[in-house]
């Protein structure tokens, strides 16, 4: 009976951090049975679809609990989001990645011994380090949360060689309990998952993957230009479309505009402002259609998306599952739709190629990097070097994506870490006591005015490193940009501030000394088998595009979810019921249905054909039958019934046959 009471007013204090961080009264399905297993000091497996609100179920009990929560993410734009989110709601949070120096991670991680932080995010590939392993003795960690947690498993379409890494926390830090979060996993993944990071008195709690307010849908032809806006043009709302290149992005974004439709691009490759300010205009409908690679979406809540259209193929049912389940998050009628070719398959079979390339070239593409970087043999292990790709591949003549492709088989094979290009934004830390700023008035009225601005613009200076935007300095004042950055310069020259530049850079790790290639063995695991694994991922998305089968239960299965029922509303299910309803129904009874969808006003004709289960053909005679003998009239505003009984009216059919 205590244990019931207390149990009680754990759950109600839950809805109080809830309510008084998020606002929200109640919590979404799932979410409070993997609050209370972590709380209950479970290591729990989380299988959340995309929008399913992963991010509550760790951080309402973090917030309920001493401690500080040590959050293990992959892609550090999500992690500069979550701790942007964090910190607007007035609830301390940092992270930590490769892209940082050594004195900012050392400043970040004193400030979690001391208590200011409630949530560290760190990258995977920070783990090991020397002065990270340090540092995680003494700090008071409440929780490991394991978020993306499929990139642990090789039998995942996403595997990062840094995920091993985390199991090794796990003997550092023995009786805290584990997280792990994944919107896609199939039951071999999600074993494998649990296997991985040691898991004890484990619980995983799944979400049924099926979205009833989802349509999925293909279509199929070659003009898939024509395709998108003939979607575009019928499902009114916002949208996102997902393609496969930064160059497509552009492309696909201007045509939409030449043809009236408010649209953006979006790609890894933009600057932090440039994506905050895409990014903001769309969440606030000012821009209608963002047209992106797979770096948008991740870590934004927009619940009223009402399609996301996939112009090209992806290479997995994972990553088409997690992308297409971002539209719809409040529930309404929402529409999922790959747009598939004849030429898709053959397209697919040469991503294959290229994503895995010659092994001779994956060793010389090591040589080279070595000798690129500078590094002589025996030498680099544990060593961070900046690695300029575009130089790389001009340098050697190769293209970029085998060479990425390269350097990930070589991080998998354990030689390597490659980390994909990081946006850094400029940031500062002053160094000397407040009161020695008063003793530091300059000569040179420029560098005082820039470090009066930072005191007034910004708070945090004197504690940790604080991100600053230098195009806000220029416009409070009134300087040109040069004229800032010296100043700043000089600054740092000074000693009274720590200032580091924006830097937007790939890194390789070198995991292990460099050696001669003919020392360097590409695994079996690390290539054969991953390839094995895309090429069965590859079928499985040519088989989802190309079948007659029900979509939803198709993604069901796949995800090893029982799907004994069809969902009745993709686009095979809508097509199957016309067929059976044009088997069993006269005209009549289509012009009854029109009848009835009429009663409650005017509706345009594209609803009509998408509201009624009929073959389109049929639905658009019905309505020129009914039209032409009165019963309905067409306006601006749509099609209006005129009150008139239907049951007694002669069929078009039986009219053409009568005449």
């Amino acid at each position: 009976r205590d244990t019931d009471r207390s149990r009680g007013l754990g759950d109600v204090y839950k809805r109080q951090v809830l309510h008084k961080y998020w606002g929200y009264s109640q919590f979404r399905p799932m979410q409070e049975e993997i609050i209370t297993s972590l709380l209950d000091g479970h290591d729990t497996l989380g299988l959340m679809p995309t929008g399913g609100g992963k991010s509550l179920t760790f951080q309402v009990p973090t917030l309920s609990r001493e401690g500080i929560c040590l959050v293990i993410t992959p892609l550090v734009a999500l992690m500069k989001d979550q701790v942007d989110n964090l910190r607007s709601r007035g609830i301390r949070a940092a992270y930590l990645h490769a892209g940082m120096t050594r004195r900012e991670m050392i400043v970040t991680l004193d400030n979690c011994l001391y208590g200011r932080y409630k949530f560290l995010y760190i990258s995977p590939e920070r783990l090991d380090t020397e002065l990270f392993i340090a540092r995680i003795k003494g700090l008071p960690v409440s929780f490991i949360v394991v978020d993306e947690a499929h990139c642990i498993s090789q039998w995942g379409y996403d595997f990062r060689p840094a995920y091993l890494k985390i199991a090794d926390i796990r003997y550092i830090l023995p009786e805290v309990p584990i997280l792990a979060l994944t919107a896609t996993a199939t039951p071999k993944v999600a074993e494998d998952i649990q296997r991985k990071l040691s898991f004890r008195n484990g619980q995983v709690f799944r979400t049924g993957f099926s979205r009833p307010n989802l349509s999925y849908v293909v279509r199929q032809g070659e003009d898939k230009l024509q395709q998108l806006l003939r979607i575009l043009n019928r499902v009114p709302g916002s949208a996102i479309v997902y393609v496969r290149n930064r160059k497509r992005t552009k492309e696909v974004a201007e045509e939409l505009r030449k043809a009236g439709i408010s649209a953006d691009f979006f790609h890894a490759g933009l600057n932090s402002e440039e994506k905050a300010d895409k990014q903001q205009k769309w969440k606030a409908d000012e821009i209608r259609v963002m047209v992106s690679t797979n770096a948008f979406g991740m870590g934004i809540d927009k619940p009223n998306v009402r399609v996301v259209v996939h112009i090209e193929m992806p290479n997995a049912p994972e990553e088409y599952f997690q992308e297409a389940g971002r539209a719809g998050r409040d529930g309404t009628r929402s529409y999922a739709v790959l747009l598939y070719a004849r030429r898709d398959k053959a397209t697919l079979h040469k991503r294959l190629t290229e994503e895995f390339p010659d092994k001779e070239f994956i060793l010389k593409v090591y040589e080279r990097v070595g000798n690129f970087l500078e590094i002589a043999l025996g030498c680099g292990m544990d060593s961070i070097y900046e690695f300029n790709l575009k130089r790389f591949c001009t340098t050697f003549k190769y293209a970029a994506t085998p060479v990425l492709n390269a350097l990930k088989i070589l991080t998998i094979s354990g030689y390597i870490e490659f980390i994909e290009e990081t946006d850094s934004l400029s940031r500062i830390m002053i160094l000397v006591h407040k009161d020695e700023l008063y003793e530091l008035r300059e000569s040179d009225p420029k560098t005082d005015r820039v470090l009066q601005c930072l005191l007034r613009s910004y708070t945090g200076l004197f504690a940790d490193y604080t991100y600053i935007h230098e195009d806000l300095l220029y416009q409070r004042l009134g300087m040109n940009q040069q004229e800032v950055y010296e100043s700043l310069l000089k600054l740092n020259r000074m000693h009274v501030l720590h200032y580091i530049p924006r830097r937007r850079t790939p890194y390789i790790v070198y995991t292990r000394e460099r050696m001669e290639p003919r020392y360097v063995q590409i695994t079996r695991e690390a290539y054969e088998e991953r390839r094995e694994r895309m090429a069965d991922r590859i079928k499985s998305m040519i088989t989802y595009a190309t079948s007659s089968r029900c979509r939803q239960q198709m993604l069901l299965e796949y995800f090893g979810e029982k799907a004994d029922y069809e969902c009745g509303y993709c686009d095979n299910c809508i097509e199957r019921k016309k067929r059976e309803a044009a088997s069993k129904n006269s005209p009549i009874q289509i012009a009854k249905e029109i009848q009835r969808l009429l009663g409650n006003g005017a509706i345009s004709r594209n609803e009509i054909v998408e509201s009624l289960p009929y073959p389109e053909n049929e639905v658009i005679e019905s309505l020129r039958f009914l039209q032409d003998e009165g019963f309905i009239t067409a306006c601006e505003d749509g099609i209006h019934y005129k009150n008139c009984l239907l049951y007694t009216s002669p069929s078009p059919r039986d009219r053409s046959v009568s005449r």
